[in-house]
């Protein structure tokens, strides 16, 4: 079961943030993206920089059978100088309007959670700052926000996700 809230349309200024870009699968995806999560809350601590709101992740390309282009990163305040490190990097999340909904349940259940809002924007006439290529579709802005901090509350049931996908 999905548990969704009412989809809305917001629009967003723009969101400096860090993160660290992986190409994994649908099966590599759960093993190597909370280690990357990790990472980026440590070299935000290591460098003092407070973070502006929950992490994410980010799905710039999306090829369901070859593989996903994914950053693991956290919102900051301003943009952040990551020159010099290896897998560190900064970036602005585009302004803009976005199909947002909240879903609260186990991970999991994320994709049936992402096809609703999918299905609620197109029956609303919006299209998605989205193009398809040969290697999947490229997306300005798809984004999970992890509302929820697990070492507060294990139940994965209870966890709250913000879906956040930039319209055309």
């Amino acid at each position: 079961m999905v548990d969704l809230a009412q989809p809305t349309i917001e629009v967003r200024a723009e969101q400096p943030y860090v993160a660290i870009g992986e190409r994994v699968t649908m099966t590599t995806m759960v093993p190597t993206l909370p280690d990357a999560s990790a990472v980026v809350d440590d070299w935000l601590r290591d460098h003092s920089i407070d973070t502006a709101g929950p992490p994410f992740w980010r799905y710039l390309v999306i090829d369901m059978e070859r593989g996903l282009e994914i950053e693991v990163g956290s919102p900051t305040e301003s943009v952040v100088d990551s020159a010099g490190t290896v897998r560190i990097t900064s970036g602005v999340l585009p302004a803009g309007r976005y199909a947002t909904v909240i879903h609260t349940g186990h991970p999991d259940s994320l994709v049936d959670a992402t096809a609703a809002l999918l299905n609620w924007a197109a029956s609303q006439g919006e299209r998605f700052d989205m193009v398809t290529t040969d290697d999947g579709e490229h997306w300005a802005a798809r984004i999970e926000w992890y509302l929820t901090d697990p070492a507060e509350e294990r139940d994965m049931t209870k966890w709250r996700t913000q879906l956040a996908f930039k319209l055309a």
